[in-house]
């Protein structure tokens, strides 16, 4: 699957679940776990962490694939590059709340987009590793 093709099947499954679930379940097929597992390993990051107060669910997401594909081996390295890529791509936030603009008024990212962006720079860093 392209990046391009991943990104776009990300923002169909965001339509039906939350931002997590829908990067996670992404690359469901690159990960060693059944989808139902998935699923629920990702349940509680709808709205991102602590509901909008913290990190974005979709670049939380991006994490959980990268220490499902890694075994936990490289994991942090790869979440120093998907991180800032993820930031770079929306507009320089990570927090919910600023990605949906809460407090400014000014939507930076929107979830279809945050989880676009999640799987982009997953991809790019699956790529570099």
């Amino acid at each position: 699957m392209t990046i391009k093709e991943r990104q776009d099947y990300a923002a169909t499954l965001k339509r039906e679940m939350n931002c997590c679930q829908a990067v996670v379940r992404a690359f469901a097929d690159t990960i060693p776990l059944d989808e139902t597992t998935l699923m629920s390993l990702s349940a509680g990051f709808g709205a991102g962490m602590g509901t909008m107060e913290g990190t974005c669910g979709a670049l939380v997401g991006a994490i959980i694939v990268a220490g499902l594909r890694t075994g936990g081996n490289g994991t942090v390295a790869l979440s120093r590059k998907i991180l800032p890529r993820f930031k770079e791509l929306c507009g320089g936030a990570t927090i919910c709340r600023d990605l949906k603009g809460i407090e400014t008024g000014k939507v930076l990212c929107s979830c279809e987009n945050c989880v676009r962006n999640a799987v982009c720079a997953a991809e790019e860093a699956f790529a570099e590793n």
